[in-house]
């Protein structure tokens, strides 16, 4: 058969021969994949495998870079490996914190109030004092000035702020994430110009929140930045911003820092000025022009080169700011106007309350009498206050209606705002011997009525002249022209102290007044105010000089809080009192005690005083205009070198008086050149039997002998002038000034301002005014018998 040839044995497989070197490998090619089928293998790869087995080895290391070129893939991309690591745990840790952040987000709004409840605080309210011309004497309140529409403000005031604080104001939502990094850089490069806070953030945080420095409330300062922003215009917001942020010096808003650092209105402020103000927002105490004028000039420049770079000024304009000298300030708020708008305020407060929104204070003031009232004071302090140790002045100056047209509390508001012709309550002197005078005029006593002027003795009181000397006989106007100390002493027991004060107080004086024999030298303390507005009575014909400073107060939309109304004052003198008074206080000036006080081409009636030791010297005169007190001294009560009422008050009411007047047509005097018959002499009561020892003494029968404790100390007399009286022949005679006959008589109730047309002649009833009260200008008391004395009886009188 075929198949016998053939072996029975059986052969078994064998690895050896030409595969037995080989090892047994399965390529990646020969697996099965998929669908259970071996991978398509590459010819380069099947030859390898059908080599022989020297070739093998090479051909195996052939085959191995092909096996490895995955390996340098991977090799080839773990260069970017790290930086795609980075990238990828940043984008991680981005999120979480912004999950964290947004949570703390979150929790923090959730502890403010509901957004619906939010609402921009009242600004503080202020007040806004006028003159009588309308210009702003001064700005009282919190902020220290009133809020401005942005298009009042000059237009570098917002330009400033905006080049410096946040220059993409317009273009952010609140928050500028540029304006941050932009700060961030300017801080690591050392030129931190501005800081990453937009105007809206500091808004927020000036309106709404405390100034400490945390993440919760830095939160809630974007979150109400926000908030502003979708509530308000941009220019709302800035405007807001610029009328309420702080720039020093308790100045609030960019018109309080304008008129305190440059005495001028935002409104008006130049480019240098807006720079200087914008400059003040980053440190406002360091950079101020009161206290460091050339830091504030350095970071001026700084603004002026942010506004150029944003466009906003030109090279030309540039260079005209940087060339202008830098701005000065006052390390405080100064000008005697000052004084009078802290008056304002108090009586303010006593006719409306406190003010609850801003309101405009029109005054009485007039700004040019009272620069020229400062001007007098400083003058002649300077001038002779340091030799004769004098180192106050004050000065009050009223119109007939007792409205205050200047004021001047002290020397140098700056220095002490004290008022003190307002709050000081000083000894008057003889300038309170007018109202003795006056007195006696109503009781009966004329100015050609005789007294004895010699040594007087009441209780242990013994009242003497200026220069220790006496005169004899005198008339009553003699004794006023020479300020006697003992003529206005008899007259004081004559008439009775309380008469005295009665009408003192029917004139204006308000302070308390001591009731006993020393009044007549003015021993009992007033106001320079309420001293000056009485002798307004006397000037004006009879009536009331009432003195006021507010004229009248509006809210900003012009709605009428307060109006004074003075323009019918009771009558407290009748015409004849007043127009003697006025004929015998005009002698002070022209020959007496006032010489240094006289006017060229003007009428003019006063009356100094002096105190004890010459620790105070006053003079107040009027002219048919104007009513003027002026006060000299020392605040501590130190004695000053002899100087009198009728030395250095004397010539500085001159000086006042004479710019006061210019611009005025002069005219007379009430009362003078007229016929006024002056009240009939009361009855005279029989006298008390005298006896020798009300003679030796100098006692005047039935006079109170008052303890010793209420009995002042020896006091200066006046200084001696002539005794003689020619002046007055009769009783109808009132003075040796009399004006020509064409000058037109004067109103004395109105108040006109210089330059004004002359004044027309009153109508019939003018200067009559309402029927005075039964006893005014009657006779008061009983007079009482002239003092006898020993030296009467041995001349036989």
């Amino acid at each position: 058969m075929g198949f016998r040839g053939r072996s029975d044995k059986r052969v078994e497989p064998s690895f050896e021969g030409s595969r037995q070197n080989d090892d047994l490998r399965l390529d990646a090619e020969e697996r099965i994949v998929g669908n259970g089928r071996p991978g398509k293998r590459s010819p380069k790869q099947g030859g390898e495998e059908r080599s022989e087995s020297g070739a093998r080895s090479g051909q195996s290391e052939r085959a191995r870079p092909s096996r490895n070129k995955p390996s340098r893939r991977r090799t080839e991309g773990g260069l970017f490996s790290p930086l795609r690591t980075l990238v990828y745990w940043c984008l991680v840790l981005g999120i979480w914190a912004g999950i964290g952040v947004g949570g703390l987000v979150l929790y923090y709004g959730a502890q403010m109030p509901s957004a619906s409840s939010w609402a921009i605080p009242d600004r503080p309210p202020n007040m806004k004092i006028t003159a009588v011309d309308g210009s702003v004497i001064a700005n009282r309140g919190t902020t220290g000035g009133e809020a401005l529409a942005l298009e009042e403000m000059s237009p570098y005031l917002p330009q400033a702020v905006i080049a410096i604080e946040d220059r993409r104001f317009y273009y952010h939502f609140g928050v500028d994430p540029l304006g941050l990094a932009r700060a961030l850089v300017n801080n690591l490069t050392g030129r931190p110009i501005q800081g990453g806070s937009t105007i809206t953030q500091q808004l927020a945080k000036n309106l709404f929140l405390s100034p400490e420095r945390t993440f919760e409330r830095k939160i809630q300062e974007v979150l109400l930045s926000f908030w502003l922003e979708h509530k308000f215009t941009k220019d709302q917001i800035l405007a807001m911003y610029l009328n309420r942020v702080f720039f020093g010096s308790n100045a609030y808003g960019v018109e309080a820092a304008s008129r305190r650092y440059f005495n001028k209105s935002a409104r008006d402020a130049n480019l240098g000025e807006a720079a200087t103000l914008a400059g003040l927002l980053k440190a406002p105490s360091r950079l101020s022009p009161a206290r460091d004028p050339k830091a504030a000039e350095a970071r001026a420049q700084v603004v002026l080169g942010a506004m150029r770079e944003e466009g906003y000024v030109t090279d030309s304009d540039l260079k005209t700011a940087m060339s202008q000298p830098p701005a000065k300030a006052k390390s405080y708020w100064s000008g005697a106007q000052h004084y009078a708008a802290d008056m304002v305020v108090d009586e303010v407060k006593s006719l409306i309350g406190e003010p609850k929104a801003d309101i405009v204070v029109e005054t009485t003031v007039d700004l040019r009498l009272e620069q020229a009232a400062e001007k007098a004071l400083n003058d002649v302090l300077k001038k002779e206050g340091g030799k004769l140790n004098a180192s106050q002045a004050a000065l009050v100056s009223v119109d007939a209606t007792g409205a205050i047209r200047a004021l001047v509390g002290g020397r140098d508001y700056a220095t002490s705002q004290f008022n003190r012709a307002v709050k000081a309550k000083r000894q008057p002197g003889s300038a309170f011997k007018p109202f003795v005078y006056a007195a006696a005029l109503e009781a009966g006593a004329r100015p050609n009525s005789v007294r004895n002027d010699a040594p007087v003795r009441i209780g242990n009181w013994t009242p003497e002249n200026y220069d220790e000397k006496y005169r004899g006989e005198v008339t009553l106007a003699s004794a006023l022209t020479q300020s006697l100390n003992t003529i206005a002493a008899q007259l004081v027991m004559e008439v009775g102290p309380d008469n005295v004060i009665s009408l003192a107080h029917r004139l204006g004086i308000e302070s308390e007044l001591q009731s006993n024999a020393s009044i007549a030298l003015g021993t009992s303390e007033v106001s320079l105010v309420e001293l000056t507005s009485s002798y307004g009575a006397f000037m004006n014909g009879g009536y009331k000089a009432t003195p006021h400073i507010v004229k009248r107060i509006v809210d900003t939309e012009g709605k009428v809080l307060y109006e004074a109304d003075y323009a019918n004052p009771p009558r407290v003198l009748s015409e004849p009192v007043a127009a003697t008074m006025n004929s015998m206080m005009s002698r002070v000036i022209n020959e007496g005690t006032g010489k240094a006080a006289r006017l060229d081409g003007w009428q003019a009636a006063g009356k100094s005083g002096t105190t004890q030791s010459f620790r105070d010297a006053l003079f107040v005169g009027y002219t048919s205009i104007m009513t003027t007190g002026i006060w000299f001294g020392n605040d501590d009560g130190t004695y000053m070198k002899k100087v009198t009422g009728g030395g250095l008050p004397a010539k500085a009411w001159k000086e006042y008086m004479t710019a006061a007047m210019n611009g005025y047509t002069p005219t007379p005097l009430f009362g003078t050149g007229r016929s006024l018959d002056l009240p009939p002499p009361a009855v005279q009561p029989d006298a008390e039997p005298t006896t020798i020892g009300d003679i030796i003494s100098g006692i005047l029968p039935g006079a109170a002998r008052r303890p010793q404790e209420e009995l002042p100390p020896d006091y200066p007399p006046a200084p001696r002038a002539p005794a003689q009286d020619s002046a007055y022949g009769g009783s109808n005679r009132y003075g040796d000034v009399v004006p020509p006959a064409d000058v037109p008589v004067r109103d004395y109730r109105e108040y006109r301002g210089p330059y004004d047309t002359p004044a027309p002649r009153p109508p019939m009833e003018v200067g009559r005014g309402p029927v005075p009260p039964g006893e005014v200008g009657a006779s008061a008391s009983a007079r009482q018998p002239r003092q006898t004395t020993l030296f009467d009886i041995l001349m036989g009188q």
